[in-house]
């Protein structure tokens, strides 16, 4: 996933991206760009440091041309697979990375990850791509289909973690239609610089707060958000005995995580 010449509004479209990434407003035609949606690694740090093991196979979701697989790699992470479906920023992005062996591109539509394997990967991490195909011309079906596909290639036990700006009420939904056992934490995020600097006492980068749900998978109703548009961070692990029949379950104690 990653504006001028888009004749397509449809964002689910590889039309749509690669007219997008051909343009030089995004990086395009050489211009050597990077671009990242919603959060930049800084942020992002502490939750994927406290979730994702350095040494997990880790797949990237509309990939783009974001520098946070580049970054997580030079903060120790050995094996990054980054997916989009846009055959224009895969080629950008295997030509800027080429001599970085942990990370490989590949063209591929998310609604349709056959070539890997059932089990393939340890985490998977959608910045934005899920909001994105809920803005498709086939949402909400075409979501479904990717978080089917999210939830057969992860192992046992593995985690899918999204940033989104999708609320509870609309992305645990869609987690629930998948025949998979969740076990979903969620963490909140502001996404403007001035209440991420208020929240983390003047530091650069963001606070995440955990948010315990109600049992009904919804926000505490006199939960007060600190920033209007804060990003929501939804820490899904697939149960280790798969189970057709149960829907997700909601854990986590509130407290607050800063970056180091």
């Amino acid at each position: 996933m990653g504006g001028d010449d888009y004749n397509s509004t449809d964002f689910g479209a590889a039309a749509y991206w690669d007219a997008r990434y051909s343009s030089p407003s995004t990086g395009g035609k050489g211009r050597g760009g990077f671009f990242d949606w919603y959060q930049a690694y800084p942020a992002l740090r502490p939750i994927l440091r406290a979730c994702v093991p350095t040494a997990s196979r880790v797949l990237m979701l509309g990939c783009g041309n974001s520098l946070l697989s580049e970054d997580m790699v030079k903060d120790g992470y050995q094996d990054i697979v980054n997916i989009d479906i846009s055959s224009v920023v895969i080629e950008q992005m295997k030509e800027k990375h080429k001599d970085i062996p942990q990370l490989t591109y590949m063209q591929l539509d998310v609604r349709d990850m056959s070539l890997f394997g059932d089990g393939s990967f340890d985490c998977v991490i959608d910045k934005g791509t899920l909001d994105a195909m809920m803005c498709g011309d086939d949402a909400p079906h075409g979501a479904f289909k990717m978080l089917a596909e999210v939830a057969r290639i992860m192992r046992p036990g593995g985690s899918y973690m999204l940033i989104t700006y999708g609320a509870p009420k609309e992305r645990l939904t869609l987690l629930n239609q998948v025949r998979c056992h969740w076990e979903v934490d969620l963490y909140i995020m502001p996404a403007t610089p001035e209440y991420q600097l208020k929240r983390s006492n003047g530091a650069s980068h963001a606070a995440m707060e955990k948010v315990t749900l109600t049992v009904d998978g919804q926000l505490p109703h006199d939960y007060v958000f600190k920033d209007p548009e804060s990003h929501f961070i939804y820490v899904s692990y697939k149960s280790e005995t798969a189970s057709e029949n149960n829907n997700s379950i909601v854990s986590g104690q509130e407290e607050t995580m800063t970056s180091e």
